[in-house]
């Protein structure tokens, strides 16, 4: 470890230079990623003449960074604001990462054995994060579970055919009350992390065991072992899996510094409180459910909640708790609001279902999977209400005359004009945000621009769509004479809702909008966040022209972070 502090203190000290403000995260060295400086402050190195304090920006040039022998991450998010990430876009920033896996995902389904399969697929994502330089915390359930099935089956070993076919009769009889809990928690955690010491090996990934117990969480000293304890795993490239210490744990009762909120009392709300004890910026809570439904899953009612944020709860009702776990959904509910509170972004996904991909990946790629917790109340519609939207206006459009879906777009054609000084002064913003950012090349810059010509040429091609747009619906394409008095007919109909994704060039928005129109579709715009201005300005001109016949919703505009 010495020898890799001393390569990583010597890295730094070659690009502390002249240059660009950057957060070096992560250096490959010999196809072997060496663990970040630090996401917090200033980090303590250990090296062999002393001990060294690396801030954690420094100032380094593209061609220091050149020179090193492999290149730096993205600048991890960091929750120097004290919030949680708010957006799903952001979690791939998410640098500490703690993954709650429940009994139900560890567990085969007929409770006779470990779901291997499961396991081992939530190992290899775990292992392609780390290896991405994310540091990754597992929780685990399972001990209890995996000792139960332990220790039913040495019982039936040792009983005598009699016992074992009066059991047979009786599930309730003598073979249940020997299976304790705790009993079954001593009996089942030495396999259970024998079982994720040899996976994590496959990948040359070295794991270690913590079992915490809830005074662990009051006393100051044991709380600062703890923290000490795991930072320390974390820097050595380890991935700790930590469990609940249920062979001595007492039973549960509610925490009074909480108000009865959340106990150590299963594994959500350990993984919550270990959250928030080493400030992780993500915790996925996996469990056998896609996610938070505002009722339970078997009802017709139910609907699964892709967005949690507080004030809603009291629309959820909750069913009954997994078939293995001590949690339920509400408890997973709780556990998540809690952890919410202090910073940390949370998801509750499905972490067993066959064929779902992977959970773990996809959260933190920012897909739509399971139900994100954010404190950023959605103040917009989502994408799928814009769809569905978008569909109705297009089945209002298209209900149109051709006269009137002409009228739309000629009046588009004039609000160009009338108000080119708004549409300018728009696009001014987004050429001055691009200039600062300087991210933007000398093209990219000429397509981001409007000018006076370019609205002048927009509307006459806007004009031009209007007149020649009468035949574009209802037009016979083909007839073919079935029988005598019928007649079969190949016309043009709307094909629905249209997608178009496009660059920074802003002027493509009323051309494409005007095409939509006249073929009677709806319609879902995504710009470059280049023109997020003149994009905005133009849509609503768009929806201004639709109104005409109460058509506003064909057309929506999408934006980057309903899109992730």
């Amino acid at each position: 470890m010495a020898a890799r502090s001393l390569y990583q203190l010597q890295c730094v000290k070659s690009v502390l230079k002249q240059g660009k403000l950057v957060n070096p995260s992560y250096v490959r060295s010999n196809s072997t990623l060496s663990r970040p400086f630090t996401n917090r402050t200033n980090v303590t190195e250990r090296v062999s003449g002393g001990v060294s304090t690396v801030p954690r920006w420094r100032y380094v040039s593209a061609r220091d960074l050149n020179d090193l022998k492999g290149a730096y991450a993205h600048a991890p998010y960091s929750r120097l604001n004290g919030k949680a990430i708010p957006y799903r876009s952001e979690l791939k920033h998410a640098k500490r990462i703690v993954v709650k896996l429940g009994s139900a995902v560890i567990t085969r389904d007929d409770e006779c054995g470990l779901a291997l399969g499961r396991l081992a697929s939530i190992v290899e994502q775990v292992s392609e994060l780390h290896a991405e330089g994310h540091e990754m915390l597992i929780v685990t359930s399972g001990a209890v579970a995996f000792g139960k099935q332990r220790l039913r089956h040495e019982i039936a070993m040792s009983q005598s055919m009699r016992q074992s076919m009066r059991d047979a009769r009786a599930r309730n009889g003598n073979t249940m009350k020997f299976l304790e809990p705790r009993a079954c928690a001593a009996a089942g955690q030495s396999g259970l992390m024998a079982l994720y010491d040899s996976m994590f090996s496959q990948y040359g990934i070295t794991c270690a065991q913590v079992l915490v117990t809830k005074p662990d969480f009051y006393n100051d000293d044991n709380r600062r072992n703890l923290q000490s304890t795991i930072s320390e795993l974390l820097r050595m490239n380890i991935v700790p899996i930590l469990n609940a210490n249920d062979a001595v744990a007492p039973p549960p009762e509610p925490d009074k510094d909480l108000l009865g909120v959340i106990s150590v009392k299963d594994n959500d709300s350990l993984a919550a409180r270990l959250a928030a004890e080493v400030q992780a910026d993500l915790l996925c809570l996996l469990s056998d459910v896609d996610g938070i439904y505002t009722a339970p899953p078997g009802e017709d009612s139910s609907k699964l909640i892709d967005t949690y944020y507080p004030g809603i709860q009291s629309t959820i009702k909750f069913g009954q708790k997994s078939r293995v776990g001590m949690g339920g959904m509400e408890s997973k509910v709780r556990a998540a609001q809690w952890a919410l509170e202090r910073g940390t972004a949370v998801v509750i996904a499905n972490g067993c279902r066959q064929g779902s991909g992977q959970a773990i990946i996809d959260i933190v790629s920012g897909r739509k999977t399971g139900t994100f917790f954010t404190e950023a109340k959605v103040s917009s519609v989502t994408v799928e209400t814009q769809a569905e939207n978008a569909r109705n206006g297009g089945r209002v459009l298209s209900s149109l005359t051709a006269d009137q879906r002409s009228n739309i777009i000629s009046h588009l054609a004039n609000l160009l004009e009338e108000r080119k000084a708004s549409i300018l002064a728009a696009n001014q913003k987004d050429m001055d945000v691009a200039r600062q950012q300087g991210n933007l090349s000398g093209p990219m810059l000429s397509r981001l621009a409007l000018s006076a010509g370019k609205l002048t040429n927009l509307a006459d091609g806007l004009r031009q769509i209007a007149a020649s747009s009468h035949q574009n619906l209802d037009r016979v394409l083909k007839r073919i004479q079935v029988a005598d008095g019928m007649e079969l007919r190949q016309i043009t109909v709307p094909i629905g809702v249209l997608m178009v994704i496009f660059e920074s060039r802003p002027d493509c928005l009323p051309q494409v909008a005007a095409l939509a129109i006249a073929s009677g579709n709806g319609l879902l715009l995504k710009g470059g966040k280049e023109a997020t201005y003149s994009n905005e300005y133009l849509h609503g001109l768009v929806q201004e022209s639709l109104d005409l016949y109460n058509a506003k919703d064909a057309i929506s505009l999408l934006h980057c972070m309903e899109c992730r």
